[in-house]
């Protein structure tokens, strides 16, 4: 069995956009892998941790815990 695992970021207009503008991108995403043969399995939430930047007088920004969605796909 195959996995594949996409990257999911809904954009939306923050003075019109809804939860179904966010529906509608995940729904769109997942017809078209469907299409492509992949077959849909859940949306995953990833935990991340993003590094502290340095420059040259120490560092520029802190580091950061961030979760990513993660949309996951089986053939």
């Amino acid at each position: 069995m195959e996995y594949k695992v996409i990257p999911f970021v809904a954009s939306i207009d923050p003075k019109k956009g809804t939860s179904d503008h966010v529906a509608e991108q995940l729904e769109s995403l997942i017809k078209n892998y469907n299409n492509q043969g992949w077959e849909y399995v859940r949306l995953e939430g990833v935990s991340t941790y993003v590094h502290a930047e340095s420059g040259c007088f120490g560092p520029t920004r802190a580091g950061y815990t961030t979760t990513r969605q993660m949309v996951v796909f089986r053939k």
